[in-house]
């Protein structure tokens, strides 16, 4: 009797743990949690990253275009207007490149994107004797200097700041009169170089620059326009995770099943923290603030013909703030997003990090309002900056090491 007694209860326990174990685990084998922490990579793989580099993908190309009909119109009948127009195209399609910098893991690193296309400081003195070259000059015309800027050049003459230099002095557009005119810059001098043949550098160096931004949405997005697939295409170049057919948007949202690079969610949300948001943290403070503020190299100044870098280093913030947010250019998190998850488990850091957010990006703003970077980059108030986007990284860190937990 006793026996029978103790079976039943046995039997009992079981189904009340076999209860429990359903309501943490769903029919997909997930948890609760991981259930939650799917559905936000679900909400950040296309609302942060397919429409980031969507848009960069468009804005750069479109810079392209109006780069390569500049140069066919000639610098004689080019209007200030078009050129100012050339200029703010150039400053769209940089704020979305920066606004994709926490999320340079994947195909902007393991294809060499990120180096290629935004390489600084400019080597001046190089463009100086390849701009004085005239047979050079000739090899970067047309849709066949495409080929050649990227094949020749070197990441030091390539990308964004190459384009810069053309298009930007003193943080203001260039004029029509100046492009009519030699060069000026002192890396030039003694050497004959005209507006001209910059447009051309520039409208090679753009279609280069256009070319990888179609592979890095290609590279993520498998519903990526047709155009930009066939230009890759055409190029030959890699867009899948090697030794894969899939993307690296299918790649991560494939997480913890066989085949993807991520074992598990809470492996994936860690990673979009650690090798996304927190490396572009450690690359704002310590890199790109870092080594002119410290004296360590005052040259490494990014753009600094726009002066625009504390606008880059926003940008850089608010590419953190869209991935804890779930959507590109939000203000307010998403229902399914890491900090609405970190909030609804109350997890104790999440005010912390949200403080440091919101403290990195007034600092950097009371930055701008004091000037250009490379004007300032001795100030206290870049020492300020760096100290609150370290801060912020300390708390990503923390909050990372929460989310492995769960």
């Amino acid at each position: 009797m006793k026996k029978i007694v103790k079976s039943t209860l046995l039997l009992a326990c079981a189904g009340m743990c076999l209860a429990a174990c359903e309501d943490r685990t769903g029919k997909d084998g997930l948890t609760a949690v991981e259930t939650e922490m799917k559905a936000i990579v679900e909400q950040y793989v296309p609302g942060v990253v397919y429409a980031t580099y969507g848009d960069l993908a468009k804005e750069s190309g479109e810079l392209y275009e109006l780069l390569s009909a500049a140069s066919k119109k000639g610098v004689g009948a080019l209007s200030q207007g078009e050129l100012d127009a050339i200029c703010a195209k150039f400053l769209q399609a940089r704020q979305s490149w920066e606004e994709s910098e926490a999320f340079l893991y994947g195909a902007a690193t393991d294809f060499g994107i990120d180096p290629h296309i935004d390489t600084w400081p400019l080597d001046v003195e190089a463009l100086a004797t390849s701009l004085s070259n005239a047979e050079q000059v000739a090899q970067l015309e047309g849709e066949d200097g495409i080929a050649y800027a990227a094949a020749k050049l070197g990441q030091e003459l390539l990308g964004f700041h190459g384009i810069e230099f053309v298009l930007f002095r003193d943080g203001k557009n260039r004029t029509v009169s100046a492009l009519r005119a030699n060069e000026t810059h002192e890396a030039f001098a003694g050497k004959t170089v005209t507006g001209a043949q910059e447009l051309v550098y520039a409208t090679a160096v753009a279609g280069d620059l256009r070319d990888n931004c179609y592979r890095l949405c290609v590279a993520w997005n498998p519903d990526a326009p047709a155009s930009y697939k066939e230009r890759c295409e055409e190029l030959g170049v890699a867009v899948t995770l090697t030794g894969s057919d899939r993307t690296y948007g299918e790649n991560m949202l494939g997480a913890a099943v066989k085949g993807s690079t991520y074992a598990t969610w809470q492996e994936t949300l860690s990673s979009i923290l650690i090798a996304g948001c927190s490396n572009i943290c450690n690359e704002v403070a310590n890199v790109k603030m870092g080594n002119a503020h410290s004296g360590e190299d005052i040259n490494y100044i990014e753009s600094p013909y726009s002066k625009k870098s504390f606008q880059d280093f926003i940008d850089n913030i608010l590419s953190i703030q869209y991935t804890l947010y779930g959507k590109a250019g939000a203000t307010t998190a998403s229902d399914k997003s890491l900090i609405t998850l970190l909030k609804n488990h109350k997890y104790s850091g999440v005010n912390d990090l949200q403080s440091d957010l919101d403290a990195s990006l007034k600092a950097l703003r009371a930055c701008q309002a004091k000037g250009a970077f490379v004007d300032i980059y001795t100030d206290a108030s870049v020492q300020a900056a760096m100290d609150a986007v370290n801060d912020l990284d300390v708390e990503l860190n923390k909050a990372a090491a929460w989310v492995v937990k769960q």
